[in-house]
Order: C-alpha cells, then sequence, then structure tokens
C-alpha cells in the first residue's frame, strides 16, 4: 500500500475543498465517517463468525477424541 504522508493528505484535504466547498465538506467527512464505522462493524462480525466457527471445531476434535478412547 502507498504511503501517502503529510504533505499528500494536505494535497488531498486541499483538492477535496475545492471540489466540494467548505459547506458540503462537513456532510462529506460524516458520510466517510459512516461508511468506515459500519465497514469496522461488518469485519469485527465476520471475525466473531470465525473464532465462533474455530470454537465449534475445536468441542468436535475434542469430543471424537473421547469418543476415540472410550472405543479403544
Amino acid at each position: 500500500m502507498a504511503n501517502i504522508g503529510v504533505p499528500g493528505l494536505i494535497l488531498i484535504l486541499t483538492l477535496a475543498l475545492i471540489i466540494f466547498g467548505p459547506n458540503k465538506l462537513p456532510e462529506l467527512g460524516k458520510a466517510v465517517g459512516q461508511t468506515l464505522r459500519v465497514f469496522k462493524q461488518s469485519a469485527n462480525g465476520v471475525l466473531e463468525d470465525d473464532d465462533e466457527t474455530s470454537d465449534a471445531e475445536k468441542n468436535v476434535e475434542k469430543s471424537n477424541k473421547q469418543e476415540s478412547t472410550r472405543v479403544s
């Protein structure tokens, strides 16, 4: 991923100010913030689902080991 740095951020913010104007910039920032929040929540949800699946697989493996020792 490219490293933007401070000069790059200043350039991007200046271009956004010129393109959208000072009146639309707060609305744009709010929309971007909400989008990032939803994305983060979705990503955390996927990670939690993965953890639950991993826990379920461990429980199945544990019960299979217990059954195999009983049979022997």
